[in-house]
């Protein structure tokens, strides 16, 4: 069984709650790391927009167009 395989298995015995506490807890970790790494927060608006929009390509394209 190869680890994709494990880990599809494991996320669909999950909720709601689940999906929505592990969102805050990447949430939390993000915050952790601004903030223990200062030159992260010392980048232009711009860029958070660019990461936002390359991280969320594929995601939407496979929930509208697939």
């Amino acid at each position: 069984m190869s680890l994709t395989t494990f880990w599809n298995k494991k996320i669909k015995k999950m909720d709601w709650q689940d999906i929505g506490l592990i969102k805050l807890s990447v949430a939390a970790f993000a915050l952790m790391l601004a903030k223990l790494w200062n030159p992260i927060l010392n980048l232009n608006w711009y860029w958070y927009l660019i990461i936002l929009i390359v991280a969320g390509i594929r995601p939407m394209y496979r929930t509208y167009f697939k």
